[in-house]
């Protein structure tokens, strides 16, 4: 971007580049506290639904950061033995929000 930008223009992108690093911030955080969840669930083989879906539910929001996506993936590959169908819809959530439906028919994963 040259220096003939408008300055809305680059208070425009500087706002926006904030706010990447902000939700990036966010991610970690919210990653950090999630895990500890997770790993809980998975010690205590906790087979509560409740439980079990409020922690995807409140994952599938950070799922556009790679390390919130792998502990997703690994609440999901752990709840599908509880419940397949369940989880199912929380893959199927996953893709409508996050997912480019030609990169999942490729990869055949969530």
């Amino acid at each position: 971007m040259g220096s003939k930008m408008e300055p809305q223009t680059k208070e425009l992108v500087r706002a926006v580049g904030e706010l990447a690093v902000a939700q990036q911030q966010l991610a970690r955080q919210a990653e950090q506290v999630y895990s500890v969840e997770v790993e809980a669930i998975l010690r205590d083989q906790c087979c509560e639904p409740q439980r079990i879906e409020c922690l995807l539910d409140w994952m599938l929001d950070f799922c556009f950061d790679d390390g919130m996506l792998r502990l997703f993936k690994k609440l999901c590959r752990y709840y599908f033995k509880i419940d397949p169908m369940a989880t199912a819809s929380y893959v199927y959530a996953y893709r409508e929000m996050w997912d480019e439906e030609e990169d999942y028919k490729n990869r055949g994963e969530v």
